[in-house]
């Protein structure tokens, strides 16, 4: 759960959040801003669209497809956009684009800005448009760096469509060459890293594991050598590969490599540096194929898919596809070989080899083709390994193992003379807590796959895993799952991971829940009294479970002491009254808490215990630090004994899932005195680091991260990269997706960041499609486009219809801005399947007999609004009761040519209190051209982002029918709390808990597929399809469903 800040940051408040409202009045929608700098406090701005996009039903990639493109440049970060045409999108991703051709169907309609006119900056759009299809560069390219100086236009090879390859390209002569793609960001101040020597030598490799050392097998995949070939040829990295392609008779190519994205990386230009004799390197050896040339019908069988492009190709008479370019194909293919030499090294299929580089470093590939072309030159095809610092993790990666690398399924060719030496590559079973005890300084090793679709760091897939997948579910999961709630809030993320996997046949119970908020906290627990719910800070939370682990190894002894009377000096620190303590023996009748922390206040941290003293009331228990416990070794023992049966703290092992949304108001948009040069160093952003740090203690199976997207887009992202590279360093297996809520039928959009991690015995859980059509608000990180959750351009797709604010709220009962009652009746009907679904009991949303509530007139709680001061109720009711109304509706204000509003000069209504009708901040609120300031939603509009508290003055909050604000439970509804679930504090807190939340739809939605992971019924792609009407359907509606397949 983020707090308070983090919810405020949103997009829609940072001048993020592009939108257009058709019916609106006054409004004139321009491009969309990206990345711009965040406003000052409350100045939220909702960023409006083109206007050509006004009536489009758009798909669920969050764009349509283009129809026309200018310029478009796959090597640059800036996109030239097509001239505004009736019907024509200016957004072009292909994570965000529709299907096109005649007949289809927009999935998206575009909604609703009250924001100013905003300048287009186009800085940030990237990519290129071949086609109908979209081309996608791999991550550790940098195309916003100044030594990326050449365009790459793509070219149309026949009817060939072409994705683009990291593929290395070769240059004769003895001069240093500069690299045209740079994909090395900076090596951080705390990393130093030897220079390594071309020499690969076979080496065993040991795993230890405090105290025992432990031996792994290892498969080494190419035989040791010290060899080394010296030549001054440099490669370039670009941005796709094409992996073992077939050709369909359309001409166009399908292939299961993963296409690399681009990130935003600005490394300092470097060259080549010439390998010398002194790195035992033979700079007059010749490259050479050994041996006669593999037979046709071998080479046919192994390789067809490049003789058939050679036939094709050969009729056009060209031999290459997209020559002189990163992605260059070779189709004039004579013969295959089985072996080369080069240098002084044999290479035979299969071995693996360092590649030439940029600077001292060397590319890491396994050779998987020698061929010879037409015209005599020498091929190799190569299948690469990734450095982490190649991944979508860059500089975050600098404190992993420099040997470690990532396998993945990214190929392509380059000719052989690229070969620098053989590398000794050995692959390993990842295990959480194994450190490699001995290996060769240049040997490599592997132990995951990385996948470039939704930042994915995964087990390589072995037939072990495919039999695993195989076995009955109820052997794979037989167990209750205890979940860990950090940041817990008011439950929001726990209560529908929880919901959710129950749908998947999974008992997944919240034991333990952490929050420093106390209203939080209490409504957690209302809703949850068998909850563990802890009211303090992560922190001491984390230094609390050590110390748990210590005493219960100290006293979990089965070892009868002699049972004494046991006494303690008492120190009463919070005295109810004045005691002369120094001299007065208190006998401890039984200890009843434990905490880490000061909760004295007296400024000594450390171990505390709550004591319960004899012929005492429990209103004078006491904190009393452990050390002055000293005589009371008995009840310290009878209390962690029983703490350890009721598990009243979780022990490392213990904990099956821990899930949180860490807050980072470091990154916030509200705050003006962010650390843009080192946001980890910010103490306000520490708690992802907190965060991951509970992870690496309690060693869970699943880790389920959620967060604002700002971690995306502050300091290029580091945030989110640090989490992610964090999990991996950990030998986590790791995810990371982007996830509106409005497509899991919420009437708000709601963009958030989740980060799926799973201990390498576990399976990955993928992200579940979404279910409904979705109005859109603003954009995420361009850099991260493809990590959004979404159908793909030509996946096929039943999506249910947007949910509007008429379809959460229309049901309830009409209440006056005075409104106090905590319960009513709701005195009419369900009007919608969103109304009957949050109505539903907790024994239906859960399935629990003992959760069955035997009420005979259910109750409505929390519909009660903040209630506004007297003058703004009187603004109010003078905003008409309309689509787009607002305070430019009341007398007094002109609104330019500009759109900017200014005061009649002469027409000044004023209130019975003597203030003017329209205050001030109105027409100084985002330069004056916001809409937004007493603004109403209408019925067939959605929220961009329900935040911690309903300002009338910066929002649009306003009830569309009723004089007043949204209230708690209105605000609940749209954030998909069921009807049952209450809140505790004061309004303000009951809002700002809500806001706060993981919306219960898209928890609900992880919870499933958390389920299916579980039971080993996780498909390899990362996206699995949610069963029909999941959204808007109760446990046991769904308990007879058979779980849905990936897609």
């Amino acid at each position: 759960m983020t707090s308070a800040v983090d919810s405020q940051s949103d997009p829609q408040s940072n001048s993020l959040s592009p939108t257009v409202s058709p019916n609106a009045p006054d409004c004139d929608p321009v491009l969309p801003l990206i990345d711009c700098p965040a406003p000052p406090p409350n100045d939220a701005v909702e960023m409006p669209l083109p206007s050509h996009a006004e009536s489009l039903r758009r798909s669920t990639r969050l764009h349509s497809e283009p129809t026309a493109v200018e310029d478009a440049n796959a090597g640059s970060r800036k996109r030239k956009l097509p001239a505004e045409k009736e019907g024509n999108s200016l957004r072009h991703s292909p994570r965000f684009s529709a299907g096109s051709g005649s007949g289809s169907r927009h999935l998206i309609k575009w909604h609703g800005s009250r924001g100013p006119e905003l300048p287009l900056n186009v800085q940030n759009f990237h990519g290129k448009i071949f086609g109908e299809k979209h081309l996608r560069q791999y991550p550790g390219l940098n195309p916003s760096s100044e030594a990326y100086t050449e365009k790459l236009d793509l070219k149309l090879c026949g009817t060939l469509e072409l994705r683009r390859s990291p593929r290395f390209s070769s240059s004769n002569g003895n001069k240093n060459m500069e690299i045209n793609l740079l994909q090395r960001k900076r090596t951080p101040k705390a990393v130093h890293q030897k220079k390594k020597n071309e020499k690969a030598v076979s080496t065993s490799i040991e795993l230890s594991s405090s105290p025992v050392e432990q031996h792994s097998e290892a498969k080494t995949m190419s035989r040791s050598s010290t060899c080394g070939i010296g030549n001054t040829k440099h490669l370039t990295w670009s941005s796709e590969a094409i992996t073992s392609p077939s050709w369909a008779e359309n001409g166009r190519t399908t292939s299961n490599s993963f296409p690399l994205s681009e990130l935003d990386d600005d490394p300092p230009r470097k060259k080549y540096r010439t390998s010398s004799a002194k790195e035992g390197m033979d700079s007059e050896s010749v490259a050479a194929f050994i041996g006669d040339p593999i037979s046709d019908d071998e080479a046919q069988k192994r390789w067809g898919w490049r003789y058939e492009l050679k036939d094709k190709k050969c009729k056009d008479q060209k031999l290459k596809i997209n020559e002189g370019e990163e992605d260059e194909i070779i189709a004039n293919v004579k013969c295959h070989y089985a072996q080369a030499e080069v240098g002084n090294c044999t290479f035979s299929l299969g071995d693996c080899a360092f590649i030439k580089g940029e600077g001292e470093e060397k590319h890491v590939g396994k050779i998987i083709e020698f061929f010879q072309t037409t015209d005599g030159q020498s091929y190799f095809r190569v299948q690469w390994f990734y450095r982490i610092q190649d991944t979508v993790v860059q500089d975050e990666g600098g404190f992993h193992d420099k040997r470690r690398v990532f396998y993945s399924s990214i190929m392509n060719d380059n000719l052989i003379d690229c070969i620098v030496g053989k590398a000794n590559v050995t692959q390993l079973t990842p295990r959480v807590g194994l450190k490699l005890a001995s290996i060769s300084p240049s040997d490599l090793y592997y132990d995951m796959e990385y996948c470039v679709d939704y930042s994915t760091f995964r087990n390589i897939p072995t037939d072990a895993s495919a039999v695993t997948e195989s076995l009955p579910s109820t052997e794979l999961c037989k167990k209750e799952l205890s979940l860990l709630d950090l940041y817990s809030g008011c439950g929001g993320m726990s209560t529908g991971l929880c919901l959710g996997a129950k749908t998947a046949s999974v008992n997944l119970v919240t034991r333990w829940a952490v929050d420093s908020d106390r209203s939080a906290s209490e409504s957690l627990k209302l809703n949850h009294p068998e909850t563990h719910v802890r009211n303090e800070s992560a922190e001491d939370f984390l230094e609390l479970l050590k110390e748990w682990e210590k005493l219960c190894k100290r006293y979990n002894t089965n070892v009868a002491e002699r049972k004494l009377p046991c006494r303690s000096n008492y120190s009463g620190a919070k005295e109810q009254e004045v005691r002369d303590t120094s001299a007065t023996e208190f006998e401890v009748s039984k200890l009843v808490d434990i905490c880490f922390g000061d909760p004295n206040e007296t400024g000594n941290r450390g171990l505390y215990l709550k004591v319960h003293w004899k012929g005492c009331s429990t209103s004078e228990d006491t904190w009393e630090p452990i050390k002055s416990l000293g005589k009371c070794k008995e009840s310290i023992q009878d209390f962690v004994r029983k703490g350890m049966k009721s598990k009243v703290l979780p022990l490392p092992g213990e904990v099956d899932v821990i899930c949180g949304g860490p807050p980072c108001q470091g990154i916030s948009g509200y705050n003006r005195f962010r650390n843009s040069e080192s946001p980890l160093d910010d103490e306000r952003n520490r708690q992802i680091v907190i965060f991951m740090d509970m992870v690496k203690f309690l060693k869970p199976r699943y880790v389920l991260m959620e967060n604002v997207v700002d971690i995306l887009r502050f300091d290029k992202g580091s945030l989110g990269r640090y989490a992610l590279s964090r999990l991996v360093h950990m030998k986590y297996q790791a995810r990371l997706g982007i996830i509106a809520a409005g497509c899991y039928g919420l009437p708000q959009f709601r963009l958030r960041v989740f980060l799926w991690g799973s201990h390498p015995s576990e399976v990955i859980p993928q992200f579940p499609l979404p279910t409904h059509d979705v109005i859109v608000r603003y954009w995420p990180p361009p850099e991260f486009e493809r990590n959004v959750v979404a159908y793909d351009e030509d996946q096929p797709r039943e999506l249910e219809k947007a949910t509007v604010i008429q379809d959460a709220i229309s049901d309830l009962p009409a209440v006056m801005n005075t409104e106090t009652r905590e319960e009513m009746p709701y005195r009419s009907p369900p009007e919608t399947e969103f109304q009957r679904y949050i109505r539903s009991t907790k024994y239906e949303m859960t399935g629990s007999k003992s959760n069955e509530t035997k009420e005979i007139r259910p109750l409505l709680y929390d519909h009660r609004p903040h209630t506004l001061s007297e003058d703004d109720h009187q603004r109010v009711c003078q905003i008409p009761k309309r689509k787009g109304a607002n305070f430019r509706d009341l007398p007094g204000v002109i609104v330019g040519a500009d759109n900017v509003v200014r005061r009649h000069p002469t027409e000044n209504p004023m209130l019975p209190s003597g203030k003017p009708l329209i205050p001030d901040y109105c027409f100084t609120f985002e330069q004056g051209k916001s809409k937004r300031p007493f603004a109403r939603l209408w019925w067939d509009e959605n929220l961009p982002t329900a935040l911690t508290f309903p300002s009338c003055h910066n929002q649009v909050v306003l009830h569309p029918e009723q004089d007043r604000v949204l209230t708690i439970r209105e605000f609940a509804r749209l954030q998909g709390f069921p009807d049952y679930y209450r809140f505790h504090g004061t309004v303000k807190k009951r809002y700002c808990q809500i806001g706060n939340a993981v919306a219960i739809p898209v928890s609900r939605a992880l919870g499933y597929t958390l389920g299916l992971a579980c039971r080993k019924l996780s498909g390899n792609e990362p996206l699995v399809a949610l069963p029909p009407k999941f959204s808007h359907s109760h446990y046991l509606h769904l308990s007879n469903n058979q779980p849905a397949n990936t897609h």
